[in-house]
């Protein structure tokens, strides 16, 4: 007889991680497996080389706070992105005191984050953004500026030997954090295996199939030998990155028609070099090229990963029809449906820039990405800084009724609505909102446990239910609680 667990969770990162986690904390009873394609888990999204690092919480990135046509701005989206991250530093500081999470520096660092302008109508726009932050509790701390030499005081590499004459600004808050998600990963699966849940790497799950009684069939084949398999499950979370849309188009869940992805990779420069990483020690935004999607705002980076700092810029965009790194050259032709063609072709004809600039990044070589560094850092030299290879995005495609179809920033979570299967489709702001992400799929998934759970979820996560920026004590004091515990700047 095929064995029944309660939950199977598909893709060894972040997003299962902490959704593991937060079930094991909630109902200890359950038994959980997770499955990993790859030999190790936190290897693709999750991955520190993987994406930048950046702990989001709307304090630089711009994209948060877009320009409305008539010049207006809204901080209701930048406040939403700090809030859910408030509320991952809480969930990652009480797993510290509990034993779950190493050391803080193995995972989380302070890193000031900043915004960096050039131009009138940039700076313009900075600064109406600033006078904005300023006043949210949340942004508490944030400073501006369009002096150089106060500007070289908080990021040297910005200043030495550029342009006089021309305008320029800056915005900067010291609370912000690099993140190792990675190891974040690999430590909350480690405590799950401690605990019991068993964690199959190099085994990939092949087929879904919802059985008579509401039990989810899992077949999967172990990559070493190719030992197929297949086990009950009475939830199944589809964390895969970009294969999360394969796998729910194979489950056959009404939810998913309509959706597709549209996948984007990425490169970064990287520099190890002690002299130049020791004079940058924060993370830097500027405005994205036009035609860029969203998740290629380029960025100056500090990272620190296995205890090693370093800096990043980019990331430059490359196109690959993988889903995922790891992926099949076909995954972007397979997805087709009769369902998610029309949504496909409208986002195809109404994002001729995206081409444009796609194709602008693929003839960029070497010295032309480092030229594109020195609109950062005006001293940077071809020969300190290296190419490597991130991770694969997939941005989500959908339907939309007035447009056809839709090319979407963010992250979703596609539920079927018997709550026994759920995926989760789309990019940044991703792992760093992970905690509230996977919370409202919990309370999508298992409306008539939810309540049950929630005294467990106040003590894990403080201001579980409440709104930080309303309230200015309550965020200071949350804030400098976190930053306590995880060692952080506050």
């Amino acid at each position: 007889m095929t064995e029944t667990v309660d939950v199977v969770l598909i893709g060894g990162g972040i997003m299962s991680a902490t959704l593991g986690t937060l079930l094991h904390e909630l109902q200890p009873d359950w038994k959980v497996i997770a499955f990993e394609r790859l030999s190790d888990v936190g290897q693709e999204s999750s991955n520190p080389w993987n994406n930048a690092g950046t702990g989001h919480a709307a304090l630089c990135e711009l994209n948060y706070m877009p320009q409305g046509k008539d010049g207006s701005l809204d901080p209701a989206k930048a406040v939403s992105i700090n809030e859910q991250f408030q509320q991952s530093r809480q969930f990652w500081s009480s797993l510290v005191e509990r034993g779950v999470l190493d050391a803080p520096s193995t995972f989380i660092n302070s890193t000031p984050h900043m915004t960096f302008v050039r131009g009138e109508k940039d700076v313009a726009y900075l600064k109406a953004r600033y006078e904005i932050l300023k006043d949210q509790p949340l942004f508490e701390g944030i400073e501006y500026s369009e002096d150089s030499r106060v500007i070289n005081k908080w990021a040297p590499l910005l200043m030495q030997k550029r342009r006089k004459g021309e305008p320029f600004a800056a915005t900067r808050v010291p609370a912000g954090t690099d993140v190792d998600f990675g190891a974040l990963t690999h430590q909350l699966f480690d405590h799950l295996a401690d605990q019991g849940v068993q964690v199959r790497t190099d085994h990939e799950v092949r087929r879904l199939k919802k059985q008579k009684d509401g039990t989810w069939l899992v077949k999967y084949r172990n990559r070493i030998g190719g030992t197929p398999g297949e086990i009950k499950a009475r939830f199944v979370f589809v964390g895969a990155g970009g294969w999360a849309l394969k796998m729910l188009q194979g489950s056959g869940i009404p939810e998913i028609k309509g959706y597709g992805v549209f996948p984007i990779g990425g490169q970064f420069l990287k520099t190890t070099n002690p002299n130049i990483v020791a004079q940058h020690k924060a993370k830097v935004y500027s405005q994205a090229s036009v035609g860029a999607p969203p998740m290629s705002v380029p960025h100056l980076d500090a990272r620190v990963v296995d205890g090693e700092s370093s800096l990043l810029f980019g990331p430059f965009a490359t196109f690959s029809p993988k889903f995922l790194k790891h992926g099949s050259l076909l995954d972007l032709v397979t997805q087709v449906r009769t369902h998610n063609l029309w949504p496909m072709l409208r986002v195809a004809i109404a994002n001729p820039d995206l081409i444009t600039y796609l194709v602008g990044e693929l003839l960029k070589n070497h010295r032309k990405k480092v030229d594109s560094l020195r609109v950062f850092m005006p001293t940077a030299k071809d020969e300190d800084w290296e190419l490597i290879q991130a991770g694969q995005r997939a941005q989500v495609m959908k339907k939309d009724p007035e447009k056809g179809g839709i090319l979407q920033f963010g992250t979703e979570v596609v539920a079927a609505q018997d709550g026994t299967i759920a995926g989760l489709l789309g990019a940044s702001p991703g792992a760093s909102t992970a905690v509230p992400i996977m919370l409202d799929l919990l309370r999508r998934c298992f409306p008539d446990r939810y309540a049950s759970w929630e005294p467990t979820l106040r003590e894990l996560i403080p201001t579980y239910g409440e709104k930080l920026n309303e309230d200015a004590a309550k965020a200071e004091d949350s804030m400098r609680r976190t930053a306590e515990t995880l060692q952080l700047s506050a």
